[in-house]
């Protein structure tokens, strides 16, 4: 691509991208629980009405609990690859390594945040690597066709080099090749002025460029969405979050700003006293002695003492409270821990439970097993592997009744395969090593009865 082409794309794509940049931005700060409510102007103290100087300023996370909770929900067992082949799903089971659980993890988190998360995969010593990269990097360029192809991939991202300027690299990515290019971050560079070809990659005679060519056969990005429409998590709950946390502050303030009881004294002999000296004096003698002392005008004579008592609507607030509470975990599609009673739940009882939650999570699911399949696809090709059906197995993480299952699985023996069963059952974690272990003890119980005889 030459130099002019690509000033012309990456500007046009990164206008496009803004939107998107900015809604992903506001969601991971609500998931480090970084919310609104702690970017609002100071409030500003009123001389003239000293009752109103608290500013307090609560943030809840919500957000942060109900992403942590699908992607637990969802990956604390990640999903296990099937195709037909123990040795196949071995060799699978190497190349995604000890952090591919992770990985889904971080998959989830950013595809809840950002409604779309990407992986990358690359080859590095003839072997096959991926990544999970921050969505805001990643701008797609898809065809128009319907079957909406990933043409090729916009990745931009900042850097430091060894001279301690700042630049923001740009990676071009098609089905062959990558092309870099870098501009130099500052108010006085642009794009159209300034953006220069990076010799960031090595040919084989060991010569800088920047370009380099692949072999993959497609673009080696991969995208996971969130769900149909690829939106954020935070996009049904994020002015439920808010309300919850100016109603939670602004009561904390009430409670901070107005004193329960407020002293009303009328003719008081110590008020005239200097400054404050008559306030200090008035509450240590009624704590002291019990008893005031009053200036009295004769007849007709208010001089007294009386008392205020400032009442905050406490019951309409904690109703609001509760009521936003419960619409949170309902529009966010969650299991709220406050609202659960486990005792003598039957197994179809918790299913209920989880009902909202495992509607979110199908819907993850089902762009997920898109991204997997093309995953495992791109390591068999790339090893010279065949393999045609790729049969995903997803074990959710929920509270549940494991004898109700163990019960399940003892009665569909003869009914179905020896192999569903072991895959359903709650103390299998490995299916392939567990038929594997059955298959030993089952010979050694065979010598064992040869060697009686």
């Amino acid at each position: 691509m030459e130099l002019d082409v690509a000033k012309k794309l990456i500007s046009n794509c990164i206008t496009g991208h803004n939107e998107f940049l900015l809604k992903a931005t506001v969601a991971e700060k609500y998931y480090r629980t970084k919310n609104d409510i702690l970017l609002n102007k100071d409030r500003q103290c009123d001389n003239k009405n000293p009752l109103r100087s608290a500013d307090n300023r609560v943030p809840f996370s919500f957000y942060n609990l109900l992403v942590n909770q699908k992607a637990s929900y969802l990956f604390t067992y990640p999903p296990i690859f099937d195709t037909k082949d123990k040795d196949l799903n071995t060799f699978i089971v190497d190349v995604l390594g000890d952090g591919y659980a992770k990985k889904c993890k971080d998959l989830c988190v950013n595809a809840s945040n950002c409604g779309i998360a990407w992986l990358h995969y690359w080859i590095n010593d003839n072997k096959f690597n991926y990544a999970v990269v921050q969505s805001e990097q990643i701008i797609p360029i898809w065809s128009k066709k319907l079957d909406r192809k990933l043409m090729a991939i916009l990745r931009y991202y900042q850097d430091i080099d060894d001279e301690g300027i700042s630049w923001t690299i740009y990676e071009y990515w098609t089905d062959t090749k990558c092309q870099a290019f870098r501009k130099r971050n500052g108010e006085a560079y642009s794009i159209a002025n300034d953006l220069l070809d990076y010799a960031m990659f090595y040919d084989m005679n060991a010569d800088e460029s920047n370009v380099y060519s692949h072999d993959l056969g497609s673009v080696p990005f991969i995208p996971f969405g969130n769900n149909n429409l690829q939106t954020s998590d935070l996009d049904n709950i994020k002015n439920l979050i808010d309300s919850y946390d100016k109603t939670y502050s602004g009561f904390v303030n009430d409670l901070e700003d107005i004193q329960q009881v407020l002293f009303v004294l009328t003719n008081y002999g110590g008020i005239r006293e200097e400054g404050n000296k008559g306030i200090v004096e008035f509450l240590r003698k009624l704590k002291q002695y019990k008893t005031i002392n009053l200036d009295s005008a004769g007849t007709g004579d208010t001089s007294g003492l009386s008392t205020i008592t400032i009442e905050i609507p406490v019951e309409a607030r904690k109703e609001l409270l509760e009521t936003t509470r419960k619409a949170i975990f309902s529009m966010g599609q969650g299991v709220d821990p406050q609202q659960q009673a486990f005792d003598n739940t039957s197994g179809e009882a918790m299913k209920f439970l989880y009902s909202l939650l495992e509607l979110k999570s199908g819907l993850l699911e089902t762009e997920f097993r898109l991204g997997f399949g093309e995953l495992i696809r791109a390591i068999c090709k790339y090893y010279n592997k065949q393999v045609k059906n790729i049969i995903q197995t997803w074990t959710r993480n929920a509270i549940r009744s494991d004898s109700e299952l163990v019960d399940i699985c003892s009665k569909s023996k003869g009914v179905i395969s020896n192999q569903t069963i072991i895959k359903n059952h709650p103390l299998v974690d490995d299916p392939e090593q567990e038929e594997k272990q059955i298959a030993k003890e089952r010979s050694e119980q065979d010598i064992y009865k040869e060697g009686d005889e």
